[in-house]
């Protein structure tokens, strides 16, 4: 875990300080923007990229190295594969170089420089941000569920479309997304639920969905591998590894308690923070399903992202002698979270074979 403290450490710093020394423009609504120091964000996203992109374990990380190893990428090979667009992808990284580390590398590039571009854009305290996108875990996911994680960066990417309303560019940007990992086709849909105000009748409807799911999943569960049965998702069905930790439900419901309670300031001081909080809030719904079948946290990864900017907005709500409290608190919890995840469940380690110096 040497690296991975390392990294956490790095980041956070090169982030506080980038806010530290930042711009502030006003908007034409009369909204501060803060726009933090551009040589110290593309430092830390430096940072991130190497940790990640320099790994050889984590995940289904050796999977694909091996496999993009032994594969011979050849149109005929794409032709017949599904995800026809990460296949491309190799077959254009493969002319370059047969070192699967290009692989591992390129995909951290896109998929940490999307979001590193996207908090600098929208995150209120970006280094709050930064620091749950790595103590909540999902640092560690881009580097597990690499293909999917991917896709959702380049949604993520599209968050202007999403706010603004654009559904054409909105949804060409997950067609794109969609060749490399289908499941992306799930924002087509939840797109129009979630235009819509935060905590209306939808919102309600939403949360008593999810409560029946959990209740009747048995039924639930038949009817949808059912109907998935004959698709690349039909094995799921047979998946056994339990339910996602009650703790990591509680961990991604509290800044959703948050921003309920302070609605009307968040939409204040941020007003297209409804979008936001809706995306935040269906990653918690598929949260909450997962609890029954872990294979639901997997849709997540698309919605997780927005809760990191969300997270960066809340402490705004409160008062000025409280903010400092909640500040410190998110970092204190967070980091006990990180702990226990990667040292107390997962026992997690990193090896590279470039970064000596900091292995464990």
């Amino acid at each position: 875990m040497t690296i991975l403290w390392f990294n956490l450490a790095v980041i956070f710093l090169f982030a506080f300080f980038s806010r530290y020394f930042s711009t502030a423009k006003v908007s034409n609504n009369g909204l501060v923007l803060i726009k933090p120091n551009k040589i110290l964000i593309f430092l830390l996203t430096l940072v991130l990229v190497l940790i990640s992109g320099l790994r050889n374990n984590i995940g289904d990380t050796y999977f694909y190295m091996h496999g993009y190893k032994i594969t011979d990428f050849t149109w005929e090979y794409i032709h017949k594969s599904r995800d026809l667009g990460f296949n491309v992808f190799q077959m254009i990284l493969k002319s370059l170089s047969n070192d699967p580390q290009v692989l591992i590398l390129v995909t951290a590039l896109i998929t940490n420089l999307f979001i590193v571009i996207i908090l600098y854009q929208y995150s209120r305290l970006i280094e709050l941000s930064l620091y749950v996108y790595i103590t909540s875990g999902l640092h560690l996911v881009s580097m597990n569920g690499i293909r999917q994680f991917m896709a959702a960066s380049i949604i993520f990417i599209a968050t202007k479309y999403l706010l603004n309303g654009d559904w054409k560019k909105y949804f060409l940007i997950i067609l794109l997304a969609s060749t490399i990992h289908q499941s992306a086709l799930i924002l087509l849909p939840i797109y129009f639920l979630v235009r819509n105000k935060a905590w209306s009748r939808s919102t309600y409807l939403l949360l008593l969905l999810s409560l029946i799911i959990v209740a009747g999943y048995n039924q639930f569960s038949e009817i949808l591998f059912a109907s998935l049965e004959d698709t690349q998702y039909g094995h799921y069905q047979n998946f056994s590894e339990g339910g996602a930790n009650i703790i990591r439900v509680l961990v991604n419901a509290i800044p959703l308690i948050i921003a309920f309670i302070g609605r009307e300031k968040l939409r204040e001081i941020f007003p297209k923070s409804d979008y936001i909080v809706n995306m935040s809030l269906v990653g918690l719904l598929f949260l909450v399903v997962s609890t029954q079948n872990w294979i639901f946290a997997r849709f997540i990864i698309y919605f997780g992202l927005y809760q990191l900017i969300l997270i960066s907005w809340i402490v705004k709500v409160f008062s000025k002698q409280s903010e400092k409290v909640i500040y410190y608190s998110i970092l204190i919890f967070y980091f006990l979270f990180y702990f226990y995840e990667c040292v107390m469940v997962f026992g997690t380690e990193y090896h590279s074979d470039y970064l000596t110096s900091l292995k464990e």
